[in-house]
């Protein structure tokens, strides 16, 4: 993998399974990102983060393997990435340390996160707070160039700016580079069942991995407003997977035709999904490829962060 090529990384927090609203709102498009060849990639299994909300040992080994294999599954090719956990690389929390002792906190008040958890009068722990500076360390530990996010995760790239400049001014030397986020274009916002935005909270999704069986049920059980011509919530869903131009003569032919109209659905959906859900039976057969690609990556990740954390002690004196 060419090392002279600028960095991208993501994080994902394996933290429950995929839906297809998360696969038609932004992992197709990462993924192709991924695979331009413009960038050496990084991609992270966050599941130190994950620790926030996933409190069980099992679901935390299962989550993990699962986001693996359906990173695979949908096409991305482990020979393009560099895919690790977290986990396996301790430089993050080490300098995640390193970055606590500059940082206010004040300045971590302002954070999105914290101030979501103050207003919903949860008691907030540690790793919330601190979350913003486990996620700097993520970043600058390998020079990234550019962090895929959404916009509400803006705010994350600019603290892990803001930290950078505070460590380069502090100890006088421009250790880190500074990342850009990359607001994935084309972004869709896929509706669930019921006509909210698809979303595990809402219990409106249909899982990206389901059965024809399970497809059919969820797709027959999408709300429609009677009162029109086209089943809006089933046709936004369809459009994913078919163009607009093939649809329109099909629910002109069907106009008001709800039960046909979601069969056509349930057909077209699980033909779709096939190829992706058989790959993804595949790799659970073996998890042994998993975990060979997440030994080599970690290894991989190990050795780059290594060599940024010999500049990181040098500069603070411990080295």
């Amino acid at each position: 993998m060419d090392e002279n090529k600028p960095v991208l990384l993501s994080g994902v927090k394996p933290s429950g399974e995929f839906h297809i609203g998360n696969y038609f709102g932004a992992l197709r498009q990462q993924v192709e990102l991924f695979e331009s060849g413009k960038y050496r990639c990084f991609i992270m299994v966050a599941d130190y983060h994950a620790l926030n909300t996933v409190r069980d040992a099992g679901e935390m080994r299962r989550y993990t393997y699962d986001l693996v294999m359906t990173y695979l599954a949908v096409g991305l090719d482990p020979e393009k990435v560099i895919l690790f956990k977290q986990s396996d690389v301790p430089t993050h929390t080490e300098l995640a340390w390193i970055f606590g002792t500059l940082t206010t906190m004040p300045y971590l008040m302002r954070a999105h996160a914290f101030k979501d958890a103050q207003e919903k009068n949860r008691e907030i722990n540690v790793g919330t707070f601190t979350y913003p500076l486990l996620m700097a360390a993520d970043i600058l530990l390998y020079d990234t160039a550019i962090v895929p996010v959404g916009q509400d995760q803006k705010q994350h790239i600019e603290i892990a700016r803001d930290t950078a400049e505070k460590f380069n001014h502090t100890f006088r030397d421009d250790v880190f580079t500074l990342p850009e986020p990359y607001i994935v274009p084309h972004v869709a916002v896929v509706p669930g069942t019921d006509g909210r935005k698809m979303s595990k909270s809402y219990n409106n999704v249909i899982p990206l991995f389901a059965s024809r069986e399970e497809i059919a049920r969820l797709v027959m059980g999408i709300v429609t407003d009677s009162t029109g011509e086209r089943p809006e919530n089933v046709y936004a869903i369809h459009k994913l997977v078919r163009s607009e131009d093939d649809l329109a003569a099909l629910y002109e032919e069907h106009r008001g035709q709800y039960k046909i109209l979601k069969e056509a659905l349930i057909e077209d959906l699980d033909c779709y999904l096939t190829p992706l859900r058989t790959r993804y039976h595949e790799l659970r057969r073996d998890l042994g490829i998993v975990e060979d690609i997440l030994a080599r990556g970690a290894e991989e990740a190990r050795d780059t962060s290594a060599r940024k954390m010999e500049r990181v002690k040098k500069a603070i004196g411990v080295l």
